[in-house]
């Protein structure tokens, strides 16, 4: 049996056909044709973008340009190596969504940047809840400028929805990075890089946004030099929205806001100093998805608005980030940075679990299970960072070594609802009643017990050294050798599980060659190790040991006109042992009565696979990003793994400005397809097994903005404007959830 969504028919399912078959051989040809074609052109012309920068650049005819909007960021990165490379410079493949592409698409979420991001896919798990993935695996590795966090599994404590008008930009690493976030995962990183406070002239802008589902928002944007010689800067941001959804019940308040002050304490010493709070509260959230079945087995398809909540279910969370940082600039390209930073994430909940199998008749079927629990995960990490220049053999050579220690304290507590029918632990609760016709009276808010009962008290601690070096042998040839000693330790007790593991000193060794064939071309091969603990616990509630392994990758980066256009072709291999696989029906926790998902470890998973990008502007005006991604994962028995991943991923968004209107007219569009993904189940209640799939589905957006003047923008974004349906996730617990239809936002934005 398989469930799919509508897109396996029609049109959409010609395309997915096309994909499986011609796609990686298309891509490829279509992105190489393109840039040979317009490489006369462009060249001459240079190209313009920004809104909120401006940048003289010289062209390849010699004229200056003005650069505006861009979607390649010039500055140097430390997500991979910690070396200060450029996305060029480094030995594996980097996506960076800019400003400017957050503007464009109307990004507000960490989620939206990833659903948006070449090579990474989402599944929603609730309206809070999600899981990022790239290559076939689940990405645990975040950091926020630099610095490895620790986010609560699901990101349930609202991490993977925070707002992202804080962040300046967001780059993505692909493949592992353990030399510098603590563990080798090898599906990639995540870094969140801030707004600085690194401008003197007074700027910002103030923006008003309304649209479906009676959304608003108010956001802005403050910064600039409070001294006179420009030594002391702050900037601010706020953002607050209120709205509701597609489903039943939902709404949700958001607030946003963050301050930092930086200050030159001497000529070559920064001190940088700030503060961030976020705050989620949704009210009708969901907890889980939709039940998949009728109790006489066959599938249950629900309106897209159907939702299991209540109006009284809540699910807040809150965010915060203290943080500091002192460098210096000891000349000859020496310098040292220490970092402190404070994270403190909190949630709580009051909500609404239905499951099992629905009657087609009375509605009647579904079992229940209300939930109330206070959460908070606080992590301190304290790290520097030293990088030089050495000189041998009458060459500099660069030089980093690092320092992270971190410690995580997290908790919950649990509140028994007071409408349990069998003694308290027992967790017996009256049925959901009538789901067909559920309305927001069908489950009355059942009250919550004031004595709470601790479910987790765990604590998590990392210590890091590692140290990289680039040889710089020749002027085409650069070689990267470097290795970190991570120190992982976990304890406490968690559902009545203790978790008391990890290990001392592993090496994770780390290595990456590059070589220009050309001015505009570089090939390069990058190796690491994989070293993960994970969270997965098999049917006895033991967990898993460490995922261990090997990640090998070759590619091609290219620049074209005056580096405004970039491009990257990527070869990959990931080789995995004891890789978590779920293992059957899920069962209940004992002493909870929550669902629990167990896991088996696989050995020998092999993934392997290709990635193409191309962004940048090809033309004046015309800023593009395209990216297509593929892989194949298998074990040791040559059974497809991690089938609930799309295998393949095409996407695509680019914008046109026509300056001769007004102050200009920029218009724009994209599309975003996922190949099919499945994974196999029961019907509940039953033995009978089930293939949950999610068919192959594309996604098109559009957009268009006008610059009334020089300081007044409106602008206007419709997602998914053929209303697609498709689902963001099937599966999980035999359920399913919708992605969002067709929806549009309109805002006006004042820049000064």
């Amino acid at each position: 049996m398989s469930f799919h969504s509508e897109s396996l028919s029609g049109p959409h399912h010609e395309l997915g056909t096309l994909m499986r078959r011609k796609t990686p051989f298309l891509i490829a040809c279509a992105l190489a044709s393109m840039v040979c074609s317009l490489s006369a052109k462009a060249q001459t012309t240079g190209h313009i973008s920004e809104q909120d920068a401006e940048e003289a650049v010289q062209g390849d005819d010699g004229k200056e340009i003005l650069v505006r909007g861009r979607y390649t960021v010039p500055d140097r990165i430390d997500t991979a190596t910690g070396l200060g490379l450029t996305v060029r410079e480094t030995p594996q493949s980097v996506s960076v969504v800019t400003a400017q592409r957050i503007i464009d698409q109307n990004l507000t979420s960490v989620r939206d940047v990833i659903e948006n991001g070449v090579g990474v896919a989402v599944n929603e798990t609730d309206d809070v809840r999600n899981s990022f993935f790239a290559r076939g695996f689940e990405i645990r590795n975040t950091q926020i400028d630099g610095v490895p966090t620790a986010w609560a599994l699901g990101g349930d404590r609202g991490e993977t929805i925070a707002d992202v008008s804080i962040y300046d930009r967001v780059e993505i690493v692909r493949g592992a990075t353990g030399l510098l976030s603590g563990v080798g995962d090898p599906s990639a990183s995540i870094n969140l890089v801030r707004k600085h406070a690194d401008k003197r002239e007074w700027g910002g802008y103030l923006e008003a946004a309304g649209g479906s589902w009676d959304t608003w928002r108010l956001s802005g944007d403050l910064g600039g030099a409070v001294t006179s010689d420009g030594r002391l800067r702050v900037r601010g941001v706020g953002r607050y929205e209120e709205g509701n959804s597609f489903t039943d019940f939902y709404s949700n308040k958001k607030l946003v806001l963050y301050g930092v002050l930086e200050a030159d304490v001497t000529n070559d010493t920064l001190l940088r100093i700030g503060f961030s709070h976020q705050r989620n509260e949704p009210h009708g959230a969901f907890w889980g998805s939709l039940p998949t079945f009728y109790s006489d087995g066959t599938i249950a398809r629900w309106d897209r608005s159907k939702s299991t909540a209540q109006p009284w279910t809540t699910w807040t969370t809150v965010n915060q980030n203290f943080f500091a940082t002192l460098s210096h600039d000891f000349g000859r390209g020496w310098s040292l940075t220490g970092n402190y930073n404070r994270f403190r994430n909190t949630q709580f909940t009051e909500i609404l679990y239905l499951y099992g199998n629905v009657d087609r008749t009375t509605g009647l079927g579904l079992g229940s299970n209300p939930y109330s629990a206070n959460g908070e995960s606080i992590q301190s990490s304290y790290d520097a960072q030293l990088k030089g220049k050495l000189s041998l053999f009458g060459r500099d050579h660069d030089l980093v070594l690092g320092y992270l220690n971190s410690e995580l304290n997290r908790t919950t507590v649990s509140y028994a609802p007071l409408n349990e029918l069998a003694p308290l632990g027992n967790f017996l609760f009256p049925t959901a009643g009538d789901f067909i016709n559920w309305n927001a009276n069908s489950y009355a808010f059942p009250g919550f017990s004031q004595t709470g009962v601790v479910n987790e008290e765990e604590r998590i601690r990392q210590i890091g050294y590692y140290g990289a070096l680039r040889l710089n042998p020749t002027d085409w040839l650069k070689v990267i050798g470097g290795g970190r000693l991570a120190t992982y330790r976990q304890s406490g007790r968690a559902y009545g599980v203790d978790r008391n593991y990890g290990d001392k000193n592993v090496f994770i060794p780390y290595a990456g060659v590059l070589a220009d064939i050309t001015a505009n071309h570089r090939l390069y091969a990058s190796y690491t190790t994989i070293f993960l603990p994970q969270n997965a616990q098999d049917r006895n509630f033991v967990q898993l040991d460490p995922i261990r392994g090997k990640s090998y990758e070759v590619g091609l980066k290219s620049a074209f006109f005056n580096e405004a256009l970039q491009t990257s072709v990527a070869l990959f291999r990931i080789e995995q042992d004891n890789l978590a696989q779920i293992d059957g029906a899920p069962i209940t926790r004992p002493g909870t009565g929550l669902p629990f998902q167990p896991y088996r470890a696989a050995d020998g998973v092999v993934s392997k696979g290709f990635e193409v990008e191309a962004t940048g502007s090809l033309l004046p005006n015309w800023n593009i990003n395209v990216g297509y991604s593929q892989f194949t994962a298998r074990d040791a028995a040559d059974v497809d793994a991690n089938t609930d991943q799309p295998r393949r991923l095409l996407k695509a968004f680019t914008t046109y400005t026509v300056p001769e209107i007004l102050g200009g007219l920029t218009f724009g569009g994209g599309v975003n397809y996922r190949s099919a993904a499945y994974s196999i189940g029961i019907i509940p209640g039953s033995t009978t097994p089930f293939r949950f799939e999610q068919g192959g589905f594309a996604v098109v957006n559009l957009m268009a903005r006008l610059a009334i003047s020089d300081h007044l923008n409106m602008q206007a974004n419709v997602e998914n404007i053929l209303d697609k349906t498709y689902f963001s996730q099937v599966g999980s617990f035999s359920q399913y959830r919708y992605g969002q239809p067709r929806n549009f936002t309109v805002s006006a934005s004042y820049l000064f």
